[in-house]
């Protein structure tokens, strides 16, 4: 599923493709929305933001479409000159001038008057956005320690959308491998230095990841800081067999809260 950082990049080439142009088509495939289409064409998408996962659209005429890629949801930006040629199903398709931006594969697509889109019920459950530029470390720090979530195990916490939105699987791994935590560590039981250390993970590596993209680091890669370049590397998602950059023992996979979760099993402590 993508998380916080690629649906924050789709918003980005949605606005430079799409914000603020005259519509010439706004096409739905749910009936429950096709008779939206008339009132939306001529009008304009007047600001596109995310909230974690999810993706809210502004239409000039007080309309904001809702959307959640969940799993396999994708959208596809295209020309005449690059015609698209998916198989999946589209869902939604928004053309303005030579561009069409195309939702494949989504089910969960609503439309809201946009004065009212924030009382959505997924967004009235989430947490803050994990991308949020306002929010510090200490405040971070600060929601790690409130009882809902101090006494939870990471593995879990990190997947739960009402501590912070936006975070998801590759996000886990790699915030617990930066910040030198075990899956079963809980807030609680921290350090003031450690839980300093997480709160800092948990901000620094999903913004590092929206502003860089993901490169997959080199096996044989050791250094003292595996993000000294300025990009954000996997360090521990899907390299399973491989060698920590950080203490060159292997790096294992298990199964944690039915997903697949990558770690050091030698440099990731309880403490």
């Amino acid at each position: 599923m993508p998380e916080g950082p690629e649906i924050r990049r789709i918003a980005d080439q949605l606005s430079a493709a799409l914000l603020n142009k005259p519509l010439h088509e706004v096409w739905f495939a749910f009936p429950k929305l096709q008779s939206y289409s008339p009132q939306l064409h001529r009008s304009q998408i007047t600001g596109i933001e995310t909230r974690g996962k999810a993706l809210l659209t502004h239409f000039s005429i007080g309309l904001s479409l809702y959307s959640h890629n969940q799993l396999y949801g994708r959208w596809i930006i295209s020309t005449p000159d690059d015609p698209i040629t998916s198989t999946r199903s589209p869902r939604v398709r928004i053309a303005a001038n030579n561009v069409t931006a195309t939702l494949y594969s989504a089910s969960n697509i609503e439309l809201w008057p946009t004065n009212e889109v924030q009382s959505h019920p997924f967004l009235q459950r989430i947490g803050p956005d994990v991308l949020d530029k306002e929010f510090t470390s200490d405040q971070v720090a600060h929601r790690l320690l409130q009882p809902h979530f101090a006494r939870r195990n990471l593995g879990a916490l990190l997947l739960d959308q009402s501590f912070f939105a936006g975070l998801g699987n590759y996000l886990r791994a790699e915030i617990l491998w930066r910040a030198e935590l075990s899956p079963s560590s809980r807030p609680q039981d921290l350090t003031p230095e450690k839980i300093s250390s997480l709160a800092h993970a948990i901000l620094n590596i999903p913004r590092l990841s929206y502003a860089t993209r993901g490169l997959v680091a080199d096996s044989a890669r050791i250094a003292p800081d595996p993000y000294q370049d300025g990009n954000f590397h996997f360090e521990v998602f899907k390299r399973e067999g491989m060698l920590c950059s950080r203490c060159g023992s292997v790096i294992q996979k298990a199964t944690h809260n039915a997903r697949p979760l990558f770690f050091c099993a030698h440099c990731q402590s309880d403490s």
